[in-house]
């Protein structure tokens, strides 16, 4: 088990919560499958709005130019032919969804990797509570800057714990974004320089995600 520290919004060390290591360490990381859950992730987003014209869609009357024999030149059917210039395009891209199926089992595993990869590097920060009474702004953006946050950050609370303080107050923060326990991707983690959680979300995520650990990797992590 993982001992971590739990602070205040001041900064300060208030407690701290054991994380499972079939969660947290270490040897979870697997770059390959966090590769996969990004790609799958970023296809999500992709428009798919692409699009080329064909012979049926160019400008361009559709009359064959000259008979078919007897001119000596090339046989043509239409000026909107692909062989000449202005023509359609042949296997050009057209509107198209980019999404795949992603295992879920996959998924489960690459979130793990992610927060192992957090706390390995430093990065996740545990508080006992998020919630300012005030919800305004300027008191969030102290409170981030005393918790040594320099850059981005991804803010992660429980649904249950979740107020409208902490609503009103991080949604004007530029590179900090606020997500529920039950939504975090490793595509957000990775995204973001540090990962602020709550207690009460990463006690529900992490009992969560161990219930997700195959049973060979499980039973050799205890004969270990």
């Amino acid at each position: 088990m993982a001992n971590v520290d739990v602070v205040d919004l001041g900064g300060k060390k208030v407690g701290s919560v054991q994380l499972p290591d079939a969660v947290f360490a270490p040897e979870q990381v697997n770059e390959a499958l966090l590769w996969e859950a990004v790609k799958h992730y970023r296809a999500s987003l992709r428009q798919g709005t692409h699009a080329t014209k064909n012979r049926k869609l160019v400008a361009g009357s559709g009359k064959k130019l000259w008979k078919q024999k007897g001119t000596g030149r090339a046989r043509i059917g239409s000026v909107r032919s692909p062989l000449w210039r202005h023509g359609g395009t042949v296997h050009g891209p057209q509107p198209r969804s980019y999404e795949y199926a992603f295992p879920r089992k996959k998924l489960q595993g690459a979130l793990r990797s992610a927060l192992a990869a957090k706390l390995a590097d430093g990065k996740l920060t545990v508080v006992d509570s998020l919630e300012i009474k005030e919800g305004k702004t300027k008191l969030y953006f102290g409170a981030l800057n005393k918790l040594g946050v320099t850059r981005t950050a991804l803010i992660v609370e429980n649904s249950k714990t979740l107020g409208q303080g902490l609503l009103r107050g991080a949604r004007n923060l530029q590179g900090v974004e606020l997500v529920l326990n039950n939504e975090v991707h490793p595509y957000d983690l990775l995204r973001y320089d540090m990962a602020i959680f709550s207690k009460a979300a990463i006690e529900q995520l992490a009992e969560a995600l161990v219930k997700t650990v195959p049973k060979q990797k499980a039973a050799a992590r205890e004969v270990a």
